[in-house]
This record gives C-alpha cells, structure tokens and sequence, in this order.
C-alpha cells in the first residue's frame, strides 16, 4: 500500500466508528461507558519495555529498548521540562538513531537513571560505534514526584539497569510502576486535594495492513484527567470534603487557583511504530500526539508542567510508507487512551492522602 492509498484508506475510516470491542476494551472500574484499546507500545515490532520501580518512596523508569535502533523525534510543550539529549533529536543533527528511550520519576535526580541504561547497552555492545565500542544513545525524559513520600529515594544508575534487564517485548504492567509509581494530578489547589496518576499504555493495528502505532505515558499533572472524547472527570482535584471532583478548569474560570503555584508536575510519554519515518516527521508525529494529551487533561502544557512526548519508528515494516498526518492522528487517538488507562489501572497510596479513579468508580 503506498502512501497515498494509504491516506486515502485512512479518510475513508473516517464515517466509522472508532471504538474497541468489549473483549479488547481496558479494565474500567465497572464503568461500562469507558472503552478503551488494549495492547501495549511493546506490540510494536522492535520494542522491548521495561520498568524498575522504587515501592518504599514510591518512584521509578520506564525503559524502551530499541536494540537495533530506531529514529526518533520529540516535542516538549511543557515550560518545566527535565531532559537528556533531546537536541540530538532536532533533525539538522547528525545521530540517526537511538538506542533507547528513558521516561523517569525523580526530578533531575532521575535522569542518571540513562547512565545505567547505557551500561546495559554497552554491555550488549549496542550504540554509536565509535572504533572497537560504542556509545549508546539514551534520550531521557523526567517527572516531578519528589513530593511523595521519602524525597531522598530516586531512581538512580542501577534502577535504569535493572529496567533494563526487565524489559521485555510483552505487556508489563500499568499503573503504580515505573515511571508512574509516583505519580499523581489534580494538584491546582495544592497536594491535599491531589490524586493518584500512573503509568498507561495502549496500541492500535490499522487494519489491513501490518501498521502497528503504540503509546506509552507517565502522567502526573497539575489538571483534571478526563476520559476521551467526553467531559467526565476520571481522576482529578478532589472538593474539600473528598466526595467528589473541583472541576479545575471551571474554579479557574471563576478566578480560584489564579494567584497560586500549581506546584510540581508534568506528563511524560512515547509514540513508537513500525513504519519507516525519518527525524523530522517523527518531530511531527510526537507533536500532533500532544492532542491525545489535551483532550484528557486539562489544563496542559503549563508553566509547572515539562510535557514530553517522543516519537520512534523501528522500521520494521520496510515496506510500508504512511501518511504523516493519518499516523499522527491515530498516535493522538493512541495517546489519549494510554493517559485514560494510567488512570483506570492507577492504586490509591492510603498512607499518602492519594484516592485513586478506583476509589471513585468502585466496581
């Protein structure tokens, strides 16, 4: 199928329903008005996912292993982002290729996670050759979690290892893990009103074709989590007495929050397929996945917020060539219900003051 079939194939889908099935819809806490893809990034042929988790703060990272490279763009639309070599992404640079990806809770302080993924690599002899060795090429992106629980656990150069050696091309859980287990949203009035995020993933087949999009996100953000395509508050700033959601956007309309700090946040997350892309699309395709952000969280890319969403292509369906602007619709599509299914699958942290959507939508 060439690329403009494709496109073609893709407009035609557009009268169609765009729902999963009940056998494939995510565990929605007995809501059975949220459907939601299944899969996971990993069903990405040229993926392997991994995640290490600290429980005693709680924290941890999230890996993408891409052993036998894959290019790879990103777009970060938060104004307090926490990265490592994302220039190397621009597409006027040299690197093609990267080795893997690295989402991490931790702050700052998670970013030296990336130093215990390039030991791996290394070890398995995986990088930029440079002469008899190689360099392995480790973007990273970080989230602020710091202020739940024991501020001195992060995740460190062996918590990137160990996610490492984890990683696995399946399903590996959603939720309290890795780069998720700290996570929490709804924090415009402050962390008391706060709740638990996670970590999500999903993946979407287009069918009649071997066209694999997946997406994978950590979200912690100061706005209200919405399901997709509806306005009904999933998890979000809980009202003084805890029964139910402030509705942030609307108490910021009325001018609550508006001389406040919103405190620390940001969403983190990656697009990955197996159609050939290079650099600069790849670019486009992590910005148009923004959208999936937006249309379930509100507010976004805020001044407290570092939103990251890298994209990375495998290749692996050589034959293949697709449209930029279809897979960066669907990637959006993805995207929005990976963010859904952090929250659906997210555990409350009693001991913390953070319910969970469970707590909410009791099954």
């Amino acid at each position: 199928m060439d690329r403009r079939t494709f496109g073609k194939s893709l407009a035609g889908l557009g009268a169609m329903p765009f729902v999963v099935s009940a056998a494939s819809a995510a565990s929605t806490g007995g809501n059975s008005m949220l459907e939601l893809m299944g899969g996971s990034i990993s069903d990405v042929p040229g993926i392997k996912l991994g995640h290490h988790t600290l429980t005693k703060r709680p924290t941890g990272c999230t890996v993408l292993l891409c052993e036998e490279g894959a290019s790879a763009g990103v777009d970060v639309r938060g104004s307090a982002p926490g990265t490592r070599e994302t220039d190397l992404l621009d597409p006027i640079n040299y690197v093609q290729q990267v080795q893997a990806i690295l989402l991490s809770g931790g702050s700052a302080y998670g970013l030296s996670a990336a130093t215990g993924v390039m030991r791996y690599l290394e070890e398995n002899k995986l990088g930029f050759k440079i002469g008899s060795g190689v360099v392995p090429i480790v973007p990273a992106a970080i989230l602020m979690d710091l202020g739940v629980g024991d501020f001195s656990i992060r995740p460190d150069e062996e918590a990137g290892y160990l996610a490492c050696k984890a990683a696995k091309a399946e399903a590996s859980g959603e939720g309290n893990i890795g780069a998720g287990a700290g996570a929490t949203v709804g924090k415009m009035f402050g962390k008391d009103f706060a709740m638990k995020g996670g970590l999500g993933t999903a993946s979407y087949t287009v069918p009649g074709t071997e066209i694999v999009v997946g997406a994978i996100v950590a979200v912690n953000a100061v706005g209200d989590v919405y399901a997709p395509n509806s306005r009904q508050i999933l998890a979000g700033a809980r009202t003084e007495d805890g029964k139910g959601f402030r509705n942030t956007m609307q108490a910021i309309m009325q001018g609550h929050g508006v001389v406040k700090s919103g405190g620390a946040n940001t969403t983190i997350g990656a697009i990955a397929t197996n159609v050939p892309f290079n650099k600069a699309e790849l670019k486009k395709i992590a910005g148009m996945a923004h959208d999936g952000f937006a249309r379930t969280i509100n507010p976004i890319h805020t001044m407290w917020d570092g939103d990251t969403i890298f994209a990375l292509s495998t290749g692996k369906a050589k034959d293949v060539e697709a449209d930029v602007t279809a897979i960066g619709a669907i990637a959006a599509t993805v995207m929005a219900d990976a963010v859904a299914r952090a929250i659906v699958n997210a555990e409350s942290l009693n001991d913390l003051n953070l319910p969970a959507y469970k707590d909410y939508h009791p099954q």
